[in-house]
């Protein structure tokens, strides 16, 4: 606030730094300059908002329903490929995982999700309970480091709900050839030393020193966050209490060991029984007898933000293009209105995809599909809501097609789809600017 008693010529000249913030938004939009990493300090100098004391990415932290990175607000736009270890390992592939965050940067996407487990089985990181292959390690060093370098931080997931990669079936068949009585694979949840097992991964995980920057991975600003499990489900115990216990266990568990990074839960978002007057939103019937429960899982001590998926092709029956649409509107809305007044933290939509085997499927819709996604985080950014952004399933560079699930999406092989998520990217660091130089949480339109 100014001071009345000023000369209005000095008034002019303290403005002056506002007025050449914004004439730098404007024109960095039409000439495609990224904003997201400009602003002016107290001495009205450029610098990166992202850069830390010690270089690099800043650590990301939450403010209320908002991300925020150095103080100020952070949204996002993101991707996810799963599979980046995996073909790290092989070094002769490791230029694939290079061409994948250069095509992602290219087009202005800043955060990825990807696994960091491989439970079992060939090729695996974790060979049996407490044995590492080191190869495999370094291979995930190298992901860690190589996002960094492309300005790109990741969401790492520590398990799986599903039996690919291993995930809770491993860790269950672990159990059982040590000697323990365990019938079902939800008895990952439960038994205790199979709860060991998992444990000792997140600590391996958490303290592991990075082979190529030194960086202990619990100390380093690369990544975003940590994810307890991809997509958990407890089908066994529909009311949720097993789940919601474990939850909160390995929460702390995690928090015990790394108090610094986000942390949440990876759950699909689907309603529980503790709001019966949510479980009409959910896709189907089935999804609210999981023993999944979007508001209490996020309840849970330690977890600071929640998490949803978007699939209509698969969750619904016998639909078309234009009800696909129309639930991803309802759905994100009302996990965004949730996300705010019920759990006071942002919502970020890790997942989101139209797979190309779907006899609807074309490249028009899955644009239309990606655009309606993008609407509903920029309704919501621009109250400053809780819509914390969204992340594409899944970004793939050229020449990996025998790995696609039928959701890949290769930047350089449609230009139409490149325009649409390099377009959210412009919008998004102009808000993340926009509020940085205000220094206003709301960052509502005049």
């Amino acid at each position: 606030m100014f001071s009345a008693s000023l000369p209005s010529q000095l008034q002019k000249l303290l403005l002056l730094p506002s007025i050449l913030a914004s004439l730098v938004t404007i024109l960095s939009a039409s000439v495609g300059v990224d904003t997201h990493y400009l602003r002016f300090n107290d001495n009205h100098q450029y610098w990166r908002h992202e850069v830390d004391e010690v270089g690099g990415l800043g650590m990301v932290g939450r403010n209320g329903n908002q991300f925020v990175v150095g103080g100020q607000p952070f949204y996002v736009n993101g991707f996810n490929t799963y599979w980046l270890m995996a073909l790290a390992v092989d070094l002769s592939m490791r230029v694939k995982v290079t061409e994948t965050f250069e095509d992602a940067e290219t087009v202005g996407l800043t955060v990825a999700r990807t696994w960091a487990f491989s439970d079992g089985g060939p090729g695996a990181l974790q060979i049996s309970p407490s044995i590492y292959d080191e190869n495999v390690f370094k291979a995930l060093d190298f992901v860690v480091s190589e996002a960094k370098k492309h300005n790109i931080r990741l969401i790492l997931s520590l398990t799986n709900n599903w039996k690919d990669y291993g995930g809770k079936a491993q860790y269950v068949k672990w159990g059982r050839a040590a000697g323990l009585n365990l019938t079902s694979d939800d008895d990952f949840f439960t038994d205790p030393t199979v709860k060991g097992y998992y444990k000792n991964h997140i600590k391996t995980i958490l303290n592991r020193i990075n082979t190529i920057s030194n960086t202990p991975y619990k100390e380093d600003p690369t990544i975003f966050a940590w994810e307890l499990m991809n997509e958990p489900r407890c089908p066994t115990d529909p009311s949720g209490n097993t789940l919601q216990s474990w939850i909160e266990e390995m929460a702390m568990y995690v928090k015990s060991i790394d108090p610094k990074h986000l942390l949440e839960v990876g759950l699909e978002g689907f309603y529980g029984h503790s709001t019966p007057n949510r479980l009409q939103l959910n896709p189907n019937a089935f999804a609210g007898e999981v023993g999944t429960d979007f508001i209490r899982n996020h309840r849970a001590p330690a977890v600071d933000f929640a998490t949803a998926h978007i699939y209509p092709d698969a969750w619904l029956s016998n639909s078309i293009p234009d009800e696909h649409l129309q639930f991803t509107n309802s759905w994100m809305k009302s996990h965004i209105d949730d996300a705010e007044n019920a759990l006071g933290m942002p919502v970020l939509f890790t997942e989101y995809g139209e797979s190309a085997k779907d006899e609807n499927f074309s490249v028009s819709f899955r644009d239309e599909f990606i655009d309606a996604v993008y609407k509903n985080i920029l309704n919501s950014t621009r109250r400053g809501g809780g819509g914390g952004g969204c992340l594409l399933w899944q970004l793939f560079p050229r020449g990996t097609d025998y790995m696609d699930d039928g959701y890949a999406v290769v930047v350089t092989e449609s230009k139409s789809t490149e325009n649409v998520l390099s377009i959210q990217s412009r919008r998004l660091r102009m808000f993340n600017s926009r509020c940085s130089w205000r220094r206003s949480w709301s960052c509502r339109r005049n």
